[in-house]
């Protein structure tokens, strides 16, 4: 059976348009001009440029600039866009027009095919609502894409990823307390160090969770000035003077977040300075998280032949050939979240770098790859905590058995006995498999009592 179509024009002439759906000629022309990778704009964004859409719309009512009947209609389609119901009709590949028009146009057609349904007109019409005279009235590609951009980052931060990290944070300070008393070998360079103990240590870790969702803050905080109200080149031409401060008002009353219009529209449209800053705040909160990731499954590795000073829950068999196996498959796909995270800021940088003039030409790439890193970020740390830090089990013989056996035991003893007898006293260990004690003890440098003081292993992790 042929699929069933209509004819829809635009300024280059007539397109023809799959009969059910809202978008319409401009949009249908980049679907043919984009079959690129497959890649569209998720939740976030499609959300985003449907409350633009209706805070423009309110907002144009309000300035006695549209009609009430035409903004009640947009609205209300609009809200089928923020509620998800169209997200079917967003149809355009990320590799398009650098500047989203493509997609700017697409959210128009869309709201306007919705809102003529709603007022009994006929979809394609664009009567008695316009996609380009009334949903982008007062605006332009140039200010609603970057716009949506610092929108749908910062709802996804504050909703994704946040929660997550500050979740994280609590799971990995129950293990600070819990593993207070347990007393283990440090490393620094990969050797035999001090002894700490094993709460302080995930007490570090704590520390970066905490310091990651403070960054994850500061990366909405980077992008809480919108370039709404430049239209096309930063100048405000075709908008009213109220609008871009008034759009930016409605904004945050309906994501709970607070925006202000651009104190400099020229910058807020031409670069992506706060675009760039944010991604480095998400790449930072990746290396961080790599180091969290990457300690426990080294701290775990064994679990008779390594380090094996903590237990993590086993979740799933690690080999087809190796019968018993386990594997720290959380750390393992934490960190290639991490090492994606890292590679699309690479990617959001090059894209942030391409302004050129009044305007940057690489958006929608740019907005993909850090929605994505959000994304990605937030769903890695859920399922990190939850099957593997929350199940973290301390090994207390083990951690006793490689402190009693480093050489690390003899720095409490240097400023007793000298730096050079210490050194001596830890070549002869090393020399004869024995431990630092035994050998300080055969060589009489200190009394058993005085042993037994200097190489308390707890008094080590203590200043004093």
């Amino acid at each position: 059976m042929p699929r069933k179509t209509r004819v829809e024009k635009d300024s280059m002439g007539e397109m023809t348009v799959p009969s059910g759906a809202y978008w319409g000629a401009q949009t249908q022309r980049a679907v043919e001009n984009f079959p690129i990778s497959g890649y569209r704009f998720g939740r976030p964004f499609v959300r985003a440029m449907g409350l633009i859409k209706q805070a423009a719309a309110a907002v144009n009512c309000e300035l006695g600039k549209l009609d009430r009947p035409c903004a009640d209609w947009i609205v209300r389609a609009a809200q089928d866009v923020i509620d998800g119901k169209l997200d079917d009709h967003f149809v355009l590949d990320i590799f398009q027009t650098g500047s989203g028009t493509s997609t700017n146009m697409n959210a128009n057609e869309v709201i306007a095919n919705r809102a003529i349904e709603l007022s009994g007109g006929v979809i394609g019409s664009r009567d008695p609502v316009h996609p380009n005279d009334h949903v982008n009235m007062g605006q332009s590609s140039n200010d609603v894409i970057p716009t949506a951009i610092h929108v749908a980052v910062s709802e996804a931060i504050k909703d994704e990823l946040g929660p997550e990290l500050e979740h994280l944070a609590i799971k990995l300070g129950d293990k600070t307390k819990a593993f207070d008393a347990v007393v283990k070998i440090g490393r620094t360079h990969l050797q035999d160090a001090t002894p700490i103990r094993l709460g302080q240590e995930f007490g570090g870790y704590e520390r970066q969770a905490e310091l990651a969702l403070a960054r994850a803050t500061k990366a909405i905080k980077a992008l809480h000035e919108l370039p709404i109200g430049g239209t096309a080149v930063g100048s405000g031409i075709n908008t009213h003077p109220e609008f871009g401060s008034r759009v930016c008002a409605e904004l945050s009353r309906l994501t709970g977040l607070e925006f202000v219009e651009a104190a400099d529209h020229f910058e807020a449209q031409a670069a992506k300075d706060g675009v760039c800053e944010a991604s480095g705040q998400i790449r930072t909160i990746a290396v961080s998280l790599t180091k969290i990731a990457s300690d426990i499954r080294m701290l775990a590795s064994g679990p008779r032949c390594g380090i094996g000073e903590i237990s993590i829950p086993a979740t799933q068999p690690g080999s087809s050939i190796m019968p018993g196996k386990v594997n720290p498959v959380m750390s393992e796909m934490l960190i290639q979240v991490c090492a994606q995270v890292i590679g699309n800021d690479t990617a959001v940088m090059i894209g942030c770098r391409d302004s050129h003039y009044e305007l940057n030409v690489m958006m929608p790439m740019t907005a993909y790859n850090l929605l994505e890193s959000i994304r990605l970020l937030g769903n890695a740390v859920g399922v990190f905590t939850d099957r593997c830090v929350a199940g973290i089990e301390a090994n207390v013989e083990r951690a006793n058995e490689l402190i009693e056996a480093s050489l690390a035991m003899c720095t409490s003893l240097a400023p007793i006995v000298g730096y050079d007898t210490a050194a001596a006293i830890a070549k002869e260990a090393f020399a004869t498999g024995k431990t630092v004690r035994q050998v300080a003890q055969e060589q009489g440098v200190l009394s058993d009592e005085q042993l037994e003081k200097v190489l308390d292993p707890r008094s080590m992790t203590e200043p004093g």
